[in-house]
């Protein structure tokens, strides 16, 4: 089987940071069930979305992303109670700082999709892919990759392997 892939002047390099036990099932539920959408997308699990730090979000705009998806368990579905919740915080508070520095906030995208919705899955990674297309690359934060003496701890070998993967 032949897969056509159209030509783009630009294909940005989309991050997302998913929860183990809903997005990434939904994503591996849409590929099993060979549904079709762009490759630009790079996954990073996590255990769940409470413990995505919004450094690494930072830290993956300044490795070069030029769109980011945050996505886990639906509320109230979260496999560790309440992480969900706090990241959903977490994240309101970040995006008004991201806002505040001059990060178009249409580069960073939330969303819940359960293991359930590969469906959603492709529409949502689809969607960011081809708006992120639309705003072309972001290079403001890749000048700081240069510049940066991060002196923050990482602790736990999960952390380490995230951290150095984005």
């Amino acid at each position: 089987m032949h897969v056509h892939k159209e030509k783009h002047a630009f294909e940005p390099k989309v991050v997302a940071f998913v929860c183990t036990w809903c997005t990434y099932a939904g994503a591996d539920l849409a590929g099993t069930s060979r549904m079709h959408y762009p490759a630009n997308v790079r996954v990073v699990k996590f255990p769940c979305t409470g413990r995505i730090d919004p450094v690494f979000i930072l830290r993956a705009f300044q490795k070069g992303a030029d769109g980011i998806l945050v996505s886990g368990c639906h509320p109230g579905d979260c496999h560790y109670m309440a992480g969900n919740f706090h990241a959903r915080r977490r994240f309101a508070a970040f995006r008004q700082l991201l806002d505040f520095i001059g990060v178009d906030l249409q580069r960073l995208q939330f969303s819940w999709v359960s293991a359930a919705e590969g469906g959603k899955w492709v529409e949502v990674v689809t969607e960011l892919t081809e708006r992120i297309r639309a705003l072309g690359p972001m290079p403001e934060f890749k000048e700081l990759e240069a510049e940066e003496h991060w002196s923050g701890a990482i602790d736990t070998p999960e952390l380490k392997a995230a951290y150095n993967d984005i």
